[in-house]
């Protein structure tokens, strides 16, 4: 957003050309807006004028009042003001009438000294002419500065008398010309000085409505970079449901579909319809991708429009306050499993460990001992699994790029792992950044590759996976994706593997996924099961925007 301003001084120190400007001994003059108006004005007043004035005494109309002295002089006078003024207007107009005070100056005192003439060649100050500097004198108080204007009216007055004196000591004026020149230069100050502080006292108020007006615009600057940077979407729509305003959070929570060509599509609308309403239960409604919004909606007063003001929340923030009331809860459990199970669990599976040592334990015994040693493993791995849940620290979330991270942590990963482990990698050639806590995510990636890994042996019987780094420009965030060969997940339990102990396979504790969406939404991602473009299973990570810091 930008603003223009209009120059304060009437003299700045930074005008055009100061150089030449100082080289001819005149200073640096810019004048504002209002004053070339003004002068512009009176170039055009001037040659009006002049053409009147030579207009009457051609045409005899005031024969009685102008030039009725020294006719010559008034018409040579008359036709030069005239063309001067004329020269003047066209000279000043190419260049929007920006001058110096020195012309400014010397256009009045030509103004002056041709009504001084003027009124010498009509016989005296009967005719009328003399009034014609009060508009001279009062045009050089708004344009120039306060003692240029006091010197303008004194040096006009003063003019007037000396001529009205000079014309009574010849015989042509009489002491009631000398009175009438008094109290026309008493006019003419009088003029000059209301003139002044009537335009002192605008300035002020100009200078305070233009501060108060640069605050304005700084203000609603600083309420559109706030609204830009909000996490939170703030969307503002019209009675006809056209968006006026949406922040670049909206924008990424919505994703382009929602919000394309300055248009809301017809299921967002119809979303904002059950808001008014109030039918959308608990008030969440779909975002982009798999993300679930919670949206509020109001009504702005006052307006005209109807226009309605929409806050959009990811619901993951929610998750996560719930989460850590979560596992706060969870944390007491597990203090009392620690101690109210694995000593028992540990005393089982020592007993069983002695009992299959014994010499005289027959094959079927052997194996029960065996199966008391596995579950107790088992056993024991879930608790492993949850207290490693409820001891799990706040993200310490990092920038970074993540295909050269997903390299890194192959590399490492492949070096733990058999050899005979392939997961492929494919990912742009521009860095993709995205914002994590970087070993978080080695524990998340790690599990969906093992899962990954693990069901591709079991239907194809090569241990496979392919990982796929994208961007996505509609949402501004980065997208992982672990695809695998497996046989994928079956239609009725899309939604329940993500849930807490819940296992398709016998040997599996069911807390992996459920840990793996945990750190997830921790780190302000997204992890969800779908298809990838060539029907394989994909487990997808979609990164929070990186801009944003939580």
């Amino acid at each position: 957003m930008s603003s223009q301003t209009a120059t304060d001084p009437a003299v700045s120190p930074e005008s055009e050309n100061p150089k030449g400007a100082r080289s001819r001994g005149v200073e640096p003059y810019r004048l504002r807006l209002r004053q070339r108006e003004l002068l512009k004005l009176y170039a055009w007043y001037r040659v009006i004028i002049a053409l009147i004035l030579l207009g009457l005494f051609a045409s005899g109309i005031s024969s009685n009042s102008v030039g009725t002295l020294h006719p010559a002089l008034y018409l040579d006078t008359a036709f030069t003001y005239a063309v001067l003024n004329i020269a003047w207007l066209l000279y000043l107009y190419p260049s929007s009438f920006q001058t110096t005070p020195l012309r400014i100056g010397s256009l009045l005192g030509c103004d002056i000294l041709a009504f001084l003439l003027l009124i010498q060649a009509s016989g005296g100050l009967n005719s009328g002419v003399g009034y014609l500097m009060l508009t001279t004198c009062a045009v050089g108080s708004l344009i120039l500065d306060r003692r240029m204007g006091a010197f303008l009216a004194a040096i006009a007055s003063i003019a007037v008398i000396a001529q009205q004196l000079f014309g009574l000591l010849t015989g042509q004026a009489d002491t009631q010309d000398i009175v009438s020149a008094g109290s026309l230069g008493i006019l003419m100050f009088t003029c000059v000085s209301v003139l002044q502080y009537l335009s002192a006292h605008i300035h002020i108020a100009n200078q305070k409505v233009e501060q108060e007006r640069r605050h304005t615009a700084h203000l609603q600057r600083l309420t559109q970079q706030i609204v830009a940077q909000m996490r939170t979407g703030v969307l503002v729509v019209d009675g006809e449901d056209r968006p006026a305003l949406v922040n670049r959070a909206a924008q990424q929570l919505l994703g382009i579909q929602r919000i394309k060509d300055g248009k809301l599509s017809a299921d967002f609308r119809q979303t904002l319809d059950d808001l008014r309403r109030g039918e959308t239960r608990n008030r969440i409604i779909q975002g982009a991708g798999h993300s679930e919004l919670r949206a509020s909606i109001t009504t702005l007063p006052h307006d005209a429009r109807g226009s309605s003001l929409i806050f959009l929340e990811d619901n993951r923030k929610l998750a996560q306050q719930a989460q850590q009331l979560k596992l706060a809860s969870l944390g007491r459990l597990t203090g009392s499993i620690a101690h109210e199970v694995r000593n028992p669990l540990s005393a089982i599976s020592h007993a069983a460990e002695l009992l299959a040592e014994s010499s005289s334990l027959t094959a079927e015994n052997r194996e029960l001992t065996e199966i008391i040693g596995r579950h107790s493993q088992r056993v024991n791995q879930i608790i492993e699994n949850v207290m490693q849940l409820s001891r799990r620290q706040p993200p310490m979330t990092q920038l970074f790029d993540l295909c050269q991270w997903v390299g890194d942590f192959l590399r490492d990963y492949r070096m733990e792992m058999p050899r005979d482990i392939e997961i492929r990698c494919s990912y742009p050639v521009m860095p993709v950044y995205a914002r994590f806590d970087p070993n978080q995510m080695a524990q998340i990636l790690t599990n969906l590759c093992n899962n990954a890994v693990r069901h591709s042996q079991a239907a194809t019987g090569e241990p496979t996976a392919e990982l796929v780094i994208s961007y996505l420009p509609q949402r501004q965030c980065a997208r992982l994706d672990v695809l695998d060969d497996g046989h994928g997940v079956a239609d009725e339990n899309t939604d329940k593997i993500f849930e807490p102990f819940f296992t398709t396979e016998s040997a599996g504790a069911g807390l992996g996924l459920y840990i793996a969406r945990e750190l997830c939404e921790s780190n302000r991602a997204n992890l969800y099961y779908c298809r990838g473009r060539d029907r394989r299973s994909c487990f997808r990570v979609e990164f929070a925007n990186a801009d944003q810091i939580f």
